[in-house]
């Protein structure tokens, strides 16, 4: 059974919803965030980085949460993983630049919204995120033109990986109006089965 290190309200609910769509058996291990147990020692001889999602799967250890999902797509032969080099490619493009480009400003924002005291938020942390995601999302929006999903016209790991970060700016109410296909498209990703119990999962751990 794997083991999986990290709340579903971390960038760990990438991978639990992995795991929800295979129907895989897993185990979730705390870790109390507060009492810095992710910095603890016998942590960080699985994630040196001490941070969290890590797995162990067996004997095997991974740890950054998009390469957790691309590995048990593959591991499980799913038709959520590439079926050629060039759905591969494609998967990690929108995988890598979500993280890349689209992930840290909303988790900026997010912080300062929700974890930061009002009295010490950084307003302009905000205001910049704000500023930088519309030209994100266009990418994204133009992206799905004409598509159901991001790669090979079925539900692949891109979706999960890409759907999860604009799962935050849905915590934080952002206006997805202008954007339709994003619209269309999340709340297919979202509606799945999977999807839905892992923002369970998320709500019962608030």
């Amino acid at each position: 059974m794997i083991k999986i290190y990290g709340s579903p309200l971390s960038s760990a609910g990438r991978c639990y919803w992995m795991m929800e769509e295979l129907g895989l058996p897993y185990e979730q291990v705390p870790l109390n965030m507060r009492e810095k147990q992710h910095k603890s020692e016998e942590y960080l001889k699985i994630n040196p980085n001490g941070k969290v999602p890590a797995i162990v799967d067996g004997e095997y250890v991974l740890w950054e949460s998009m390469a957790i999902t691309n590995y048990l797509a593959k591991k499980h032969n799913s038709p959520m993983a590439a079926q050629n080099a060039e759905e591969e490619g494609q998967i990690l493009q929108w995988s890598f630049w979500s993280l890349v480009d689209l992930q840290k400003p909303a988790v900026d924002w997010l912080i300062q919204a929700m974890f930061v005291p009002a009295e010490h938020r950084n307003p302009n942390i905000i205001a910049d995120a704000q500023n930088v995601l519309p030209r994100y999302l266009q990418v994204l929006e133009k992206g799905l033109t004409g598509k159901n999903y991001l790669v090979g016209n079925r539900f692949t790991v891109a979706d999960i990986n890409v759907a999860s970060v604009i799962g935050i700016l849905h915590a934080l109410q952002f206006d997805l109006s202008n954007y339709p296909n994003i619209t269309k498209w999340s709340q297919t990703c979202h509606s799945r089965p999977a999807g839905q119990k892992v923002q369970a999962m998320r709500s019962s751990t608030h």
